[in-house]
């Protein structure tokens, strides 16, 4: 730490330390109270004025560096040796170089690289490897950054209004759409920049969110792309950034906050792709390719300790893998394996406790001090011992440069131009605490001279003789290292010296084309291995699915009647394999931050990535096929030749690979996600429309049959068509005539009704089939394969080109959404300009301490609590594999009204695991041990009378604060309580939680910082008698986690009782807290008490019982944590939960349990303050969800548009298709097809609406189910009346566009409607909010739908007639579908004339002397049909069908006096449907019983 003192502590003879006071609580919820409390005091305690800048800072102090077996003393020994060992080997094959040979000749020159007797300086053999690893000509090169002016422009504007589907709609709307297209809003997001990095140093960039510091490293990083702008000089040594990207782009290298790596690669995998992409063509001698890849990777495994985890999967949220600080330093490895020169690391330690943070940083020293690396990093809630690993720090404040410049003199700066820190504050977080105008503390004297916003801040920088100084580092850099052509031409060598034989000498890859795809292939084979489960998956979908439809199809015979199911059985094997491809793209999505992290990072080619998928995915695609089309083929019984099943197995393969390069072109063309599915949807539709099995190409209108030819699966359908039909002579099912009266007729006088037959024959040809019905020819096989092939070929080039053209992904910029109408200032605001800003700037502080009296009335008006909440010998166990596990073990404790205690521990003590215990939100699990209201047992309502705020802040997206906060009111305070005053207390929440201005900001799209004050917030509303938070300050910077924990400290002042678990804070968010209760792991108490002024009763503890002694400025936290052997690095040998048992402090803490357990039970117990389960009736929050889903589903016009615009689109395709379908046979069958094609609609409206329910149902389990705000049952309720009007508005679109364009009869349309736009909307939604009740997320729910809606699509007689589904008929009775289908097309198409085509009548000979009509008269008056010329004496005109009733009923099992019946019977699947999404819910979400577990304790 610093040794600059306080302003307040200068005096000696007078510090805090030596009074031992506590400085006065903060009374507000603004940060500036807390602060200024602090301040005063200082003042107060000290004899001497604040900031006496005569009296000399102590000298700064140089940062400090690590030593290099900090993380795996025992691997780096073992590494010694081996890299001895090595050198040992390459010095016997090569002569020691003499002395007078030149620097670098040889890696192994250094004595210090060969064992001797004196120490072995592994730090120094590891520098010598890290920076010569080129052979004996090359010289090792360094990579600063130099910057002057620099200036970046994004685009939009801080806060805007909210979406809905009205503003979306709006026609004019679309003017100012057009015009912000063509003169996008910009803004200054940094301006005025300049400085210098140099090799060898790291710089720590320091800013409250949104000041710009991720937007500095990008730009520093020479990721330029995602911002409308960059000016300015920015100089990588010799070379522009223009060079850089072109050439040099590996040396400088972004590493994101997030750690993104494939989950399905083991820690070893990962670093050693890494290595391998970058390994240099001239290496030490005697060294091959793979020995230094193999050393690469061990040196980072063993420096970084991650030897231990080199064989477990990365993993991510749904695959275990390693921890956190373990993927961090994972992170780390990958980037140094690419031996980059110049890192910006942003944000790297979010989500890391402190210590885990401190090894990051610390990891990140030794990187820079061995490979003399230029390190910049972002970093919020910096500790001091962290900030002094640093050279230099730069300070941004709303995107001016504060400060820039030595990080040992930047406090000191600031307390000189007029600012103070508080007690005890860290130098990073005073720093931070400076650039906001709520969190500084002016010094005496200062009140007219400090700068007050950025441009003043900014210009007294440039006035500086640190800026002054910063200028002559710059120019002694720029003539040193900028205007020198040798240094250029030299590093020029050294990078050109590394690339591979056949790479292109300005090529930014080291290694060839052909190299990084070997290396890219084995990675993807590496991620298979990793995830074989899911491949197993796909090979039984696939067998499943071949099973299915193989029995459905069982054997058919070569008969006429079956010609039309083997196209089904065709087009089916296409379709499947076509379509189960989709399921890629979302995968795609995932993987695309690391393939644009690692092109960036020049590692490969993006293209050569899809290239390796694509090489790697045939063979595993080919055994799918195999096993798919060995089970289908021979369970139908098609051709049973050599030729033709294996001309079936190529077709369906190359078919497959074509559809998979057709979907990887959608993701490959989009940046995001949601719009690649959903054109990918539509283009499905599209082609099983033009397939040219559900509609000839003969029967194709004109101005769309265009379509087809565009259409792989046409061409491939046409191939298996006729490879299957060409050899088939089929006898025909239906001979005419036939039947009594005709026994003696000649064969010569009977002719077969099927397309293609021939008069006098009984056989008919299924070329001859083909050719009349599908204008399909045998000769166009090969031809079509080649076609095929073709499109194969073209869609992977264009996939390839989009994906080396196309990697971005969509960038989010942060804009807080405020509800339309709402005259909220910070909209206003953004809409300003940067002066009226500025201006607003100075008098925040003043406005601050309005906001700051506002809320202490408020608070005063809080309600307090009088109870005293406690808890005795708490154990908490577990069933695990193999046995039970012990969370927690007797843990004791109390919480006093008015008093704020911590839970602290390590990662995996039990912190959350007792919260959770303590509030009653367990699931599973034994627990034992008591709790206690006042010495009494908790009330029933005990979970409705405490508010819990979880660390992630779980709301509805959509809602403003308001209706957040209102919304819990209404639900959780009394019925009784009149609206009024509910309206009214939400309103002093309001300004208690300091969230005034953003009252009406929509939820979903604040800052860290609010989003948590409104979680804080929705549990006030309630009046609780007790707060549980469970992290409240993870992921804040350290202003918002100093303003959260002020915050709390002011409610426990107004009376609540506050409980939190904290994860090791700042030494000043510590001494806000009363009460500490420490665990280690295992759940076992370590210390519950009092801190004590200034920690010092905690600290006097741990010192008594052989604790080390803490340091004056060591923050007491990180102490404690520290002495019990907390964290990944610390050790301890006493057994700290032992010494706590048999000391007086436990004893103590026991007897003022026992003390308040007496007091309490005097009183008469706390009651239940709900007379049911809930505060209000079951139909009152009905009412009050209804009006919350109406509204969100109007908020969401990106959701509401997607489903209006499917159902359009589709009524348009699907009716233009079937465009005024003929009254013929293929014109009726047409009709039937437009009916079927609309219920495939379901699939991706009902996946639509999974998405949306999932998301209501998440915020309720996590947040409004525990805090028994409503039923479940009211919530599903709501949820379904919610979303059936939009979902019958949206099939009412659909009817509109689709019903009069097919040609249906105008007189049908009420019935259809009534089917199709009412009773199948709620069908479908009923279904689909079922699936997704049981399912887990989004993904397992579309899976599950895909598979049930496949199984009924298949048998509701469409596909495969009811005739001919043999043992499945029963499935077709249990198919809705059957009855959707039916209803619709029995009544629109029913009791109506049908018109035989040309094609479509068969020509029948007569006996001589008999006319057609005497002829075929006795046949047509009992099987039906018509004749055309009933005079003639030849060629009689036979058409076998004279109404569609007799077409629907025998082909298809349709009857149109079943249509109110099937209405009926779809009405009885809704009821069922609804019973099924309660019982699923219940069963797979709330049940806390198991059938298993009941039975084992029956049979004991």
């Amino acid at each position: 730490m610093s040794t600059t003192m306080d302003p307040a502590e200068l005096e000696q003879g007078h510090s805090l330390e030596e009074r031992d006071h506590v400085p006065e609580l903060p009374g507000g919820p603004s940060v500036a109270a807390a602060y200024g409390n602090a301040a005063i005091h200082n003042l107060l305690e000290s004899d001497s004025p604040s900031g006496n800048s005569s009296e000399r800072p102590a000298p700064p102090k140089q940062p400090s560096h690590v030593d290099v077996g900090f993380f795996d003393r025992e691997g780096v020994n073992e590494l010694r040796r081996n890299i001895s060992r090595l050198s040992e080997s390459l010095g016997q094959e090569q002569p020691r170089p003499s002395s007078g040979r030149s620097e670098g000749a040889s890696v192994f020159s250094d004595d210090t690289l060969i064992p001797g007797d004196g120490p072995y300086d592994l730090e120094k053999a590891l520098r010598t490897i890290m920076g010569r690893l080129e052979s004996s000509d090359i010289k090792k090169r360094e990579l600063g950054v130099v910057f002057n002016d620099l200036r970046v422009v994004g685009l939009g504007a801080g806060a805007t209004y909210q979406p809905t589907l009205a503003s979306e709609t709006n026609p004019l709307g679309i003017l100012d759409k057009i015009q912000a297209a063509r003169h996008p809003p910009t803004r200054d997001i940094l301006s005025g920049f300049e400085g210098v990095v140099k090799p060898g140093e790291m710089l720590l960039v320091l800013g409250r969110p949104g000041a710009g510091c991720s937007t500095l490293l990008r730009v520093l990083a020479n990721q330029r792309s995602d911002y409308h702008a960059v000016y300015g000089d920015v100089r990588y040594d010799a070379f522009s950034p223009e060079d850089i990207h072109k050439h040099y782009r590996g040396d400088v290298q972004y590493c994101p906050e997030d750690d993104i790596h494939f989950p399905t690669l083991t820690v070893e995998e990962t670093i050693r792709f890494a290595a391998r992409t970058r390994v240099p063509h001239k290496r030490i001698q005697g060294m091959s390719r793979e020995d230094m890849i193999a050393l690469f990777t061990e040196v980072l495994m063993t420096v970084f300790g991650l030897r231990h985890a080199r064989s477990t999967l990365v993993g991510d949220s749904s695959i275990r893998g390693v921890s956190g600080g373990e993927k961090k330093r994972v992170s780390i490895c990958e980037a140094l394996a690419t031996r980059g020169l110049l890192f910006s690391w942003d944000n790297s330690t979010r989500g890391l406790d402190a210590s885990t943070a401190l090894e990051f940083v610390r990891a990140l020293r030794i990187a820079t001090d061995i490979t003399r690396n230029t390190t910049i990093v972002s970093i919020y809630q910096a500790g001091e011992s962290l900030y002094e690993h640093f050279d230099k720090v730069c300070v941004i404040y709303e995107g001016k440069m504060a400060y820039f410049g030595p990080a040992n003199r930047a406090r000191q700066y600031f307390i000189d131009m007029g600012y103070e820190p508080a007690n005890r504050q860290t130098t990073a977080d005073f720093l931070v605490a400076v650039t906001d105008p709520k969190g500084r503390i002016l010094r005496s004297g200062f009140e007219s001279r400090a700068p007050r916003n950025a441009i003043e801040f900014a210009e007294h920088f440039q006035h500086s003789e640190l800026a002054e100084r910063n200028r002559e580092d710059m120019a002694a850099y720029r003539s040193e290292f900028v205007d020198t052509p040798k240094r250029a031409s030299m590093y020029v060598e050294s990078a050109q010296a590394e690339h591979a034989r056949y790479t292109r000498t300005g090529s930014p890859y080291i290694i060839s084309i052909p190299m990084q795809v070997r290396a890219l292939m084995l990675r993807r084979v590496q991620i298979i291995r990793g995830a074989k489960a899911a491949q197993i998956i796909q090979v039984a979908s696939f067998i499943l699915q071949a099973i299915i439809v193989g029995t459905v199809f069982l054997r058919l015979n070569t008969a006429t009647s079956t010609f039309f199911s083997r196209g089904g059985v065709l087009f089916f094997s296409l379709l499947f394999a076509a379509i189960s491809t989709m399921a890629e793209i979302p995968a795609l999505f995932a993987s695309r931050p690391i393939l644009l992290r690692q092109s960036k990072a020049a590692m490969y080619h993006p293209f050569v990535e899809s290239l390796a998928l694509t090489l790697v995915d045939a063979p595993f695609s080919l055994i799918t096929t195999i096993c798919f089309a060995l089970i289908l083929y021979f369970l139908v019984g098609l051709q049973q030749s050599a030729g033709q099943f294996f001309i079936f197995l190529l077709n369906v393969y190359v078919m497959t690979l074509t559809m998979k390069a057709w979907f990887r072109v959608f993701a490959a063309a989009f940046k995001n996600p949601a719009p690649a599915q959903a054109v990918a949807g539509v283009s499905v539709l599209i082609l099983v429309l033009y397939t040219g099995y559900t509609i000839p190409m003969p029967d194709m209108i004109g101005a769309l049959k265009w379509i087809s030819w565009i259409n792989p699966l046409h061409y491939g359908f046409e191939a298996l068509m006729v490879n299957e039909f060409h050899t088939i002579e089929g006898p025909c099912s239906m001979l005419v005539p036939q039947g009594p009266g005709y026994e003696n007729v000649s064969s010569q006088n009977q002719v077969c009704t099927t397309v293609g037959s021939v008069p006098g024959q009984t056989l008919v040809s299924g070329a001859n089939y083909l050719r009349l019905s599908y204008n399909y020819v045998y000769s166009h096989l090969w031809r079509n394969f080649g076609i095929v092939c073709a499109f194969g070929i073209f869609l992977v080039s264009l996939y390839l080109l989009l994906t080396e053209v196309n990697t971005g992904s969509a960038t989010e910029t942060s804009v807080v959404l405020f509800k339309r109408g709402s005259k909220a200032a910070i909209v206003k605001e953004a809409d300003g300009d940067d002066e009226e800003k500025q201006r607003s700037d100075a008098s925040t502080a003043a406005s601050a301490a309005e906001e700051e009296k506002a809320a202490r009335e408020a608070l005063k008006e809080a309600p307090a609590s009088r109870n005293t909440f406690s808890w005795e010998n708490l154990c908490y166990t577990v069933p695990v594999k193999g046995g039970q596990r012990r969370l927690l073990d007797n843990v004791s404790g109390f919480v006093a009204p008015g008093k704020l205690t911590a839970l602290m521990g390590e990662s995996g003590a039990g912190k959350t695991t007792l919260l959770n215990v303590l509030s009653e939100r367990t699931s599973g699990g034994v627990i034992t041990g008591n709790r206690f209201m006042n010495g009494n047992p908790l009330p029933p309502d005990f979970q409705a009378q405490t508010g819990y705020c979880q660390q992630m802040d779980t709301h509805l997206a959509t809602a403003t604060v308001r209706e957040a906060l209102l919304f819990s009111a209404k639900l959780r305070q009394p019925q009784s309580t009149p609206l009024a005053e509910k309206e009214a207390f939400v309103e002093k929440c309001l300004q208690m939680c300091g969230l005034e201005a953003y009252a009406d900001a929509v939820v979903g799209s604040l800052g860290v910082e609010h989003r948590k004050r409104t979680t804080i917030a929705v549990e006030l509303v309630a009046k609780p008698s007790m707060i549980f938070l469970d992290e409240p300050t993870s992921g804040l910077d350290s202003q918002s986690a100093w303003a959260i924990v002020c915050f709390l400290r002011n409610l426990a002042d107004s009376g609540q009782s506050i409980v939190c678990t904290i994860h090791q804070p700042s030494a000043e968010l510590f001494e806000v807290f009363d009460r500490l209760l420490l665990l280690r792991k295992g759940g076992q108490m370590v210390y519950f008490g009092d801190l004590g002024s200034k920690s010092t009763q905690l600290i006097k503890y741990f010192e008594s019982h052989g604790g080390r002694r803490c340091g004056e400025a060591e923050n007491p936290a990180e102490y404690i944590l520290d002495v019990i052997g907390a964290g990944a690095t610390a050790t301890t040998v006493a057994d700290w939960h032992d010494i706590w048992k048999k000391s007086d402090e436990a004893s103590d803490a026991q007897q003022q349990l026992e003390a308040i357990h007496d007091e309490g039970r005097q009183r008469p117990p706390v009651k239940a303050t709900l007379q049911g389960k809930y505060a209000t009736s079951w139909a009152y929050q009905l009412a009050t969800l209804i009006v919350r889903d109406l509204q969100a589903h109007w908020r969401d016009p990106v959701y509401l548009m997607a489903k209006f615009g499917l159902n359009i689109f589709s009524g348009l395709l699907i009716g233009f298709t079937f465009f005024k379908a003929k009254t013929s046979v293929q014109g009726t069958q047409d009709q039937l097809f437009a009916v079927y094609m609309s219920t495939i609609l379901s699939v991706p409206l009902s996946n639509q609406l999974q998405v949306f329910w999932l998301e209501h149902r998440r915020v309720y389990e996590i947040r409004e189910r525990p805090s028994r705000m409503y039923s479940w049952t009211a919530l599903l309720s709501s949820q379904l009346l919610a979303e059936i009007p939009w979902n019958i508005l949206g099939s009412s679109l659909y009817f509109l566009c689709w019903f009069w364009t097919v040609g249906f009869p105008e007189d049908r349309a009420g019935y259809t409607y009534l089917m199709l736009a009412v009773v199948f909307p709620l069908y479908y939604t009923t279904i689909g909010q079922a699936v997704a009740a049981m399912s887990p997320n989004a993904e397992i729910a579309a899976l599950i739908f895909s598979f049930l809606f496949s199984f009924v699509i298949i048998f509701n007689g469409v596909l495969q007639p009811f005739r001919e589904l043999g043992w499945w008929q029963w499935m077709n009775r249990l198919s809705p579908f059957t009855y959707v289908i039916e209803g619709l097309v029995g009544q629109a198409l029913g009791k109506r004339s049908i018109t035989c085509s040309s094609v479509e009548l068969v020509p029948i000979m007569p006996p001589s002397g008999q006319s057609c009509s005497q002829f075929l008269g006795p046949f047509i008056s009992s099987a039906g049909g018509y004749l055309t010329n009933p005079d003639a004496t030849s060629d009689c005109l036979y058409c076998a069908y004279s109404t569609t009733d007799a077409f629907l009923s025998q082909s298809f099992n349709i009857f149109y006096s079943h249509r109110w019946r099937n209405v009926g019977l779809l009405c009885a699947y809704i009821i069922f449907n609804t019973f099924a999404l309660f019982a699923f819910m219940y069963l797979f979400r709330l049940r806390t019983w198991s059938v298993r577990a009941m039975l084992r304790k029956k049979s004991n």
